[in-house]
């Protein structure tokens, strides 16, 4: 390939090379728990990390690989790593990065299971999250302290498909020595790279747009490179000395990749949450259509969100790709090919409304998930935002008359005639 492949090229080429032993083209799922070595001292350079190469799949595996430099080339990163989820790729992250005691700060406006992840279950690591609001950029710096570590946001927030300034926050960020990670999910790197904007680290639940069928659970973690893990002495398992490597300080001897490196080392190594070879192989193979997928997917919801627009019984559409939204501005700014396939609009008649409208679907699939070919719909107030308080569900996007769609890939009039059928019963 050429010196600067294009985004289509890389979707279908990054990482991946005919199988060298039978010529196989497509990446063959190496589907194996451990791989031999060719003798003592080989085997001591790959646990001692001085030599790369595979040992045992909970670590790593070669369709993995193929899987994370892909991902990494998509979204300009210096490396990746791929797991089980997009919550264990954010368990990864924090693990490595915090210690008891700290403290994060993170946008209000999350997906639910993040939300809960952040305020409840990192508890038990004694790892505290600090709510601030996108649209008030003070409220992220407000709250920094010396026990702060990093700073959390999604660039296109789920449930109500809102671009976030990046650029702005990442200022914040690097005024204070912190590194921002983006989750990404929603927009993918075909729509917006979040490193150009000043991201240190990116996260993806791999299971909706990326992989976009439905069929495969993953995650992955991407570093920017970007960022100095010796500089403030901040970051002591990026910094010090490990004791389980002879006392190799992993970012002196892994530079701008060190990140991703110490995710998996210290990380995956331990707490085990790794990718099947299987599903790492389909979500390699959905990527190949990310670009075709995505522009579709973009399509067809900006035709549904101006149809909604017009409808009696709809209260409001939040869509940033409407000229009228207010969030129009910052689509323009950071995804000019389109304002995404998730968004939210508000039925006049509230919470019950919500309910008989999802229930009176046929063609959309009312289940939690998004990013599927397959357009999808829930009602997060009575679903996965349920376990929220009325507060934090107003904070959220997620109020009581609020309908989320994932608007997906199919004849676009055959999504509106279905929308409308609904409608009428409500």
């Amino acid at each position: 390939m050429k010196n600067n492949p294009g985004f289509n090229t890389l979707a279908i080429h990054a990482g991946a090379q005919p199988d060298p032993t039978t010529g196989a083209r497509t990446t063959p799922i190496y589907q194996t728990t451990s791989f031999v070595f060719n003798d003592a001292d080989h085997a001591a350079s790959l646990f001692g990390l001085q030599a790369f190469g595979n040992i045992y799949t909970r670590i790593m595996n070669p369709t993995q690989a193929v899987l994370e430099e892909r991902v990494a080339a998509l979204e300009g990163g210096t490396a990746a790593l791929a797991v089980a989820s997009g919550h264990a790729a954010q368990l990864l992250i924090f693990h490595t990065i915090m210690s008891p005691g700290d403290n994060f700060i993170a946008a209000r406006r999350l997906y639910g299971g993040s939300i809960n992840q952040f305020g409840h279950a990192f508890k038990s690591f004694d790892w505290h999250v600090r709510w601030a609001d996108t649209a008030d950029i003070d409220s992220f710096e407000s709250q920094i302290d010396d026990k702060t570590k990093a700073i959390f946001i999604e660039s296109l927030a789920n449930p109500g498909g809102t671009f976030v300034d990046i650029a702005a926050i990442s200022a914040v960020a690097k005024k204070h020595g912190l590194p921002l990670i983006v989750d990404n999910t929603m927009a993918t790197p075909y729509l917006l790279r979040p490193i150009e904007h000043g991201a240190d680290i990116v996260v993806h639940s791999l299971t909706k747009f990326m992989g976009g069928h439905g069929n495969s659970m993953g995650g992955v973690l991407v570093d920017g490179g970007t960022f100095d893990w010796s500089k403030s002495g901040k970051y002591p398992m990026l910094s010090e000395p490990r004791p389980e490597y002879a006392g190799m300080v992993l970012h002196a001897t892994f530079g701008n990749f060190a990140f991703a490196i110490a995710c998996r080392v210290l990380g995956l190594r331990d707490f085990g949450p790794a990718i099947s070879p299987f599903n790492a192989f389909l979500l390699l193979t959905g990527i190949e259509t990310l670009p075709l997928r995505m522009q579709r997917h973009c399509d067809n919801a900006m035709a549904v969100a101006k149809w909604l627009s017009a409808h009696d019984k709809v209260a409001w559409v939040n869509y940033a790709g409407l000229e009228t939204d207010a969030n129009n501005a910052l689509q323009k700014r950071y995804s000019p090919k389109g304002a995404g396939a998730v968004f939210t609009f508000g039925l006049k008649d509230g919470y019950e409304a919500g309910k008989r409208f999802v229930e009176g679907l046929e063609m959309f699939s009312h289940l939690a998930n998004i990013g599927d070919t397959r357009s999808l719909v829930i009602h997060p107030a009575s679903t996965t935002h349920r376990q929220l308080s009325p507060e934090q569900l107003t904070a959220a996007g997620a109020g009581p008359e609020v309908v989320r769609l994932s608007v997906g890939i199919e004849d676009v009039a055959d999504i509106i005639a279905d929308l409308e059928q609904s409608l009428s019963k409500v």
